[in-house]
């Protein structure tokens, strides 16, 4: 049966009816994919699919990311524990870092950026579909070949910020950190390939009359995080190619005795490792400036301000990496210089987080899940962002250094920050992926879950720093600490944030059973669930695979509630048209399925025909290629040379196959 797109209930009249047109034939796909099943997953181009894999292989890495922090809190729960050995500590803590950085956060966000943003800005796909595959395919073998380690003698155990000497062959003589710094060379390869396809696909592919100041806030943090990828990651690749040579050709960049820097390699890595820090938190940012309007049931407040912050934030956060270098030496000059910057962005980021209050001051909220974890990201971060501040200050950071404390700091950030913002976009727009609501009272469950077992698990770790107990230590004595309400509070505050670290597991838990049993059973959600502005909601839920019959006309920063509240203000442009998908004149659209497949998805309008790129197998082979070479300086250059085979053959028919 035939539905009509929905249309919220406001407190303004509705338009008389108007009679719709005659139904004329469904636009005719080109280009349709040619494999099915399993193969078809291995060749797809198509951007939502390639976000699903992106989502699905992040949230996997997710669980593993989960599991070592567990590890961690059980073997500080108690003094004197041996749940694990000093080595497999060093490991755990390695892993943990580098796994929820580069393999859960960014990739995560990056699943957003290529299902949401398309959508968001009218367009069919995204630039360069098999570029985009070939980010995918790269990100998965890099991932891999980072895990593979663990194989062959163990998991990288010199810390996530790979700090000089500890990366030296004396200090690790096996192949470990030879992973590490290989796999993240891959990774990056995967994110720079990304990064210029969102960068030219939001320059060039908006519908018209988007301009820049009416994209929406989820797609100008994209923008400026693929900026932000663009111009870091250089700064370690340079670092992670000195540090390969030293390890594997006998070079000494990072060796005092032999003219060497240790330091160069904290400068380099922090060149990328702050400008990171917020391509991890702008994408978090986005999804909640589309979260709290919506269900504010008002516009975002400022969206000026909060784009010109945005900038901000990416041009300043290259000035500020040395205030993770405070306690090495540079001089009070330097450490004047980088106090004053780090203060400095704290102001963009103040005035987001001012007008994300504003706009839900007077406005009429709902508390939906999505919602819930819009208003934590906002809360937690805030404390990040406060303690932050305070290391602006360099004394108090020379207190700090190396404690607990900063451990709570960056947590606060990257868990309360970016985890929660990416849970905010889970809830909000699992309708449009899947068709299908969340059960909203285990989402809320899951919130809380998630909100007070992280206030436990992190919220304590300030007093364990200020009480003096260091970061990256895998076991304690009974009698260290102040004697406080547990005793000795080191032994007390470890135990409850052990129990919170747990609280946040089933948390998780409760995610994963809300999952499984929305998609065997879950409310069917339509196209327009939450009454949303963008113009994603207007279309079918999931998207047909081509996203928009009709390329939409733009003439707000809030179409769709342009098009729902005030569609007499598009008619008048013209009166003899049937305007009913922001300016495009088709006639009322009607979707003849509740769940439209890749297969079959008709809809009633003037069209004509839909070119879509083909399915390719050459982006799977050449990032396979590249991962080969890479594998070939650890087992072989034999190796080596079959991986460059592989990345010329899968490049040359890249190049050489047809588009469409």
């Amino acid at each position: 049966m035939a539905t009509t797109l929905p249309r919220p209930a406001v407190t303004a009249p509705a338009p008389a009816p108007r009679p719709s047109p005659a139904p004329v034939a469904p636009p005719k796909v080109e280009a349709s994919p040619s494999y099915q099943g399993f193969l078809s997953w291995l060749t797809t181009v198509d951007h939502k699919r390639i976000g699903l894999l992106y989502g699905v292989t992040a949230f996997i890495f997710f669980m593993i990311g989960g599991l070592e922090a567990l590890a961690i809190r059980m073997q500080l729960a108690v003094p004197n524990n041996k749940f694990v050995s000093a080595d497999a500590y060093n490991q755990l803590f390695t892993m943990h870092g580098t796994t929820m950085i580069f393999l859960v956060i960014m990739p995560m966000s990056v699943a957003f950026f290529n299902y949401i943003v398309p959508l968001q800005i009218g367009a069919r796909d995204v630039a360069f579909p098999r570029l985009n595959a070939f980010s995918y395919w790269t990100f998965l073998f890099g991932a891999i070949f980072l895990t593979s380690s663990y194989f062959y003698d163990g998991l990288p155990d010199a810390g996530w910020f790979g700090y000089a000497p500890l990366t030296r062959r004396e200090y690790s003589p096996e192949a470990r950190l030879d992973f590490w710094a290989l796999s993240l060379q891959i990774l990056g390869v995967a994110s720079l390939a990304g990064a210029f396809n969102f960068l030219v696909t939001i320059i060039n592919m908006r519908a018209p009359g988007m301009s820049l100041m009416r994209m929406p806030l989820f797609t100008w943090n994209t923008l400026v995080t693929s900026f932000l990828l663009v111009l870091a990651f250089p700064a370690i690749t340079v670092a992670l190619i000195l540090l390969t040579f030293d390890r594997l050709f006998g070079t000494n960049f990072y060796y005092s005795p032999a003219a060497g820097d240790p330091l160069l390699w904290q400068h380099l890595f922090w060149i990328f490792g702050h400008p990171e820090v917020y391509i991890l938190i702008l994408p978090a940012m986005g999804i909640v400036s589309e979260v709290l309007p919506v269900f504010s049931r008002k516009p975002l407040f400022g969206y000026a301000f909060v784009v010109y912050a945005t900038v901000a934030i990416g041009f300043v956060g290259f000035g500020v990496w040395a205030h993770h270098m405070f306690t090495t030496g540079l001089g009070p000059i330097v450490n004047s210089f980088f106090a004053a910057s780090t203060m400095l962005i704290a102001v963009p980021t103040g005035v987001k987080v001012l007008n994300w209050m504003a706009t839900m001051w007077g406005g009429s909220i709902r508390f939906s899940t999505a919602m819930l974890f819009a208003i934590g990201f906002v809360s937690q971060f805030t404390i990040g962002g406060l303690s932050g501040v305070m290391h602006s200050i360099v004394p108090v950071d020379l207190h700090h250094q190396d404690s607990y404390f900063v451990v709570a700091h960056f947590h606060y950030v990257l868990f309360g920050g970016s985890i929660f913002g990416i849970f905010a976009g889970l809830y909000y727009w699992w309708p449009k992926i899947t068709g299908r609501l969340l059960d909203e009272r285990l989402g809320q469950l899951n919130f809380w879950l998630f909100f007070i077992g992280f206030n436990l698990t992190f919220g304590v770790m300030h007093f364990l720093g200020i009480d003096g107990m260091p970061r990256r230590i895998y076991t304690y004595s009974a009698d260290q600490g102040w004697s406080g309400w547990f005793g000795r509070d080191w032994l007390g505050w470890n135990m409850v944030a052990t129990i919170g670290a747990f609280m946040i597991g089933a948390g998780l838990v409760v995610f994963m059973y809300n999952i499984i049993r929305t998609l065997r059973s879950g409310e069917v959600a339509g196209n327009d669930p939450w009454d949303a502005a963008t113009l994603e909601w207007s279309i079918p839920s999931p998207p047909p695979v081509y996203n928009f019959a009709v390329e939409p006309t733009v003439r707000s920063r809030d179409p769709f509630w342009l098009q729902k509240r005030r569609p007499q203000a598009i008619e008048a442009e013209d009166e003899t048209a049937d305007v009913s998908l922001f300016g495009a004149k088709i006639g009322e659209a009607e979707i003849e399925e509740e769940h439209p497949t890749e297969e079959h998805t008709e809809v009633r309008a003037a069209t004509g025909d839909i070119h879509l790129p083909i399915p390719s197998f050459f982006p799977l082979i050449a990032s396979l290629g590249l991962t080969l070479f890479a594998a070939g300086l650890i087992y072989g250059w034999a190796l080596s040379v079959a991986g460059l085979v592989y990345l010329f053959v899968g490049i040359g028919g890249w190049v050489v196959e047809p588009t469409g």
